[in-house]
C-alpha cells in the first residue's frame, strides 16, 4: 500500500504545474515604480489644471493599475487555448473599431489627434489591434504547417500584419502604433520562418533605403506642410526647429543632462514644472533621468530587462507552438515599445508619441498591457518540468 502511494507521488512529482510568480513580481515592481515617478512628474501640472488636486493623475493610474493587476492574476487562470477560436474575430473587430474612429461620431480627438473611441468608456482601438495580431498570426502560422517555409506564406503573414499596421496609421492617424504592430508581425515571421538570412538582408535593405531618404530630406528641406516631415526635420535639427517640434526634445535632453549620474533627487526636477509639455506621458523617461540620474535609468532598464527575460523563459518552455508564439509576440511588443520610447527621448529617432510601458500615464495602455501579461501568465501555468532526480 505504502509502495503504491510512493509510486503515485513520484509519478506526480515528475511533472509539476508551474506559475511564473517572478513575472508577476516584475510587473508589480515596474507598476509601483511607474506610479512613484508618475506622481513626481505630474503633481505640479495636476495641481495647476485640477484646482489643486495634485494626485489627479496618480489616483486614476493607481486605481486602474490595481484593478488590472488583480484582473490579470484572475484571467491567468484561464486556458490560453480559448483564444484560438476567437482570434479571427478579434482581428476583424480591431479593424472595425479603428474604422469607427475615423468615420463615425464616436471617434474622439485629443490634442489634435483623432485616435480614441468613446463607447461608454474612452479607449484607443489601436491597442486592441496589437493584441489581435499577437493572438491571430500564431493561429495562421500553425495552420500553414510546412507551408511556412515558402515565400507565399511570408507574404501572407506580412499582409495580415501590414493590414492592421496600415489601419492604425490611416484610420487612427497613429504611425507609432502602426510601426509597433508591423514590428510584432515581422518578429513572429522571423521566429517561425526558416528564411532567416533572407529576411535579415531584406530588413537591412529597407532600413538602408529609409536612412538615405531621411538624410536627403535633412540636407535639402527646411520646412514642410506635412507635420510628420516637420517632426523628422525637428529630429535632425532640433535647435533650429524649436517651434516645430524640437522644443520638447531639447528640454528632455536638458533634463537628462542636468541629472548627472545620481540625479537631483526624487521630486526635484525643474523641467517638469511646465517646461516639458505633458511630461507624464511619452517624455517621462527624461524626468526619471533628471531626478534619479543615469543610475535610476539603469535600474529601470534592468527591471525591463528582467521582465523580458521572464517572457523569454515562458516562450522557450511553453507547452506548444501557440504558447511560444503568443508570448514571443508579447516580448516583441514590450521590447519595441521600450526601445522606441527611449530612442525618442534621447533624440535617436523622430518623436512618435509612444508611451513607456507601465510607467507613462494612460489607462488604455495599462489595461491592454496587463491583458498581455495575463496571457503570458496563463501560458506559464501550463509549463511542465520533469523531475531530474
Amino acid at each position: 500500500m505504502q509502495k503504491s502511494i510512493r509510486e503515485k507521488l513520484r509519478s506526480i512529482s515528475k511533472k509539476t504545474d508551474y506559475y511564473d510568480y517572478n513575472l508577476l513580481a516584475a510587473v508589480i515592481l515596474l507598476t509601483c515604480f511607474g506610479l512613484v515617478m508618475l506622481y513626481s512628474t505630474s503633481a505640479y501640472e495636476a495641481q495647476m489644471q485640477f484646482h489643486g488636486d495634485d494626485m489627479y493623475y496618480f489616483r486614476r493610474q493607481a486605481l486602474i493599475s490595481a484593478a488590472t493587476i488583480l484582473g490579470a492574476a484572475y484571467i491567468s487562470r484561464w486556458d490560453y487555448h480559448a483564444l484560438i477560436p476567437v482570434s479571427g474575430l478579434a482581428y476583424f473587430v480591431a479593424l472595425v473599431l479603428m474604422a469607427m474612429v475615423k468615420w463615425t461620431p464616436f471617434g474622439v480627438e485629443v490634442f489634435g489627434a483623432r485616435r480614441w473611441l468613446k463607447l461608454g468608456i474612452q479607449f484607443q482601438p489601436s491597442e486592441i489591434a496589437k493584441i489581435a495580431v499577437i493572438i491571430y498570426l500564431p493561429v495562421v502560422i500553425i495552420k500553414m504547417g510546412r507551408q511556412i517555409k515558402t515565400w507565399k506564406a511570408v507574404f501572407v503573414l506580412l499582409g495580415l500584419g501590414g493590414l492592421q499596421a496600415l489601419a492604425a496609421f490611416k484610420l487612427t492617424d497613429n504611425l507609432s502604433t502602426g510601426m509597433i504592430i508591423g514590428g510584432i508581425a515581422v518578429a513572429l515571421i522571423f521566429i517561425s520562418s526558416p528564411k532567416t538570412k533572407e529576411l535579415l538582408l531584406a530588413g537591412g535593405g529597407i532600413l538602408a533605403v529609409v536612412g538615405v531618404i531621411i538624410s536627403y530630406m535633412g540636407m535639402t528641406m527646411t520646412t514642410s506642410d506635412d507635420f510628420r516631415i516637420r517632426r523628422i526635420l525637428a529630429w535632425l535639427h532640433p535647435e533650429e526647429n524649436m517651434s516645430g517640434g524640437g522644443y520638447q526634445v531639447m528640454q528632455a535632453l536638458y533634463a537628462i543632462g542636468s541629472g548627472g549620474f545620481f540625479g537631483k533627487g526624487l521630486g526635484n526636477s525643474a523641467q517638469k514644472l511646465g517646461t516639458i509639455p505633458e511630461a507624464q506621458n511619452d517624455m517621462i523617461f527624461s524626468i526619471v533621468c533628471e531626478e534619479l540620474g543615469v543610475f535610476g535609468a539603469i535600474l529601470l532598464l534592468l527591471m525591463f530587462g528582467y521582465l523580458l527575460y521572464r517572457l523569454f523563459f515562458i516562450a522557450q518552455n511553453a507547452p506548444d507552438l501557440y504558447g511560444t508564439l503568443i508570448v514571443s509576440g508579447i516580448f516583441a511588443h514590450i521590447a519595441l515599445q521600450v526601445i522606441l520610447n527611449i530612442c525618442v527621448v534621447l533624440n535617436l529617432m523622430p518623436t512618435t508619441g509612444i508611451t513607456l510601458p507601465f510607467v507613462s500615464y494612460g489607462g488604455t495602455s495599462i489595461l491592454f498591457l496587463m491583458t498581455e501579461m495575463a496571457i503570458a501568465l496563463s501560458v506559464s501555468r501550463q509549463i511542465k518540468f520533469k523531475n531530474q532526480e
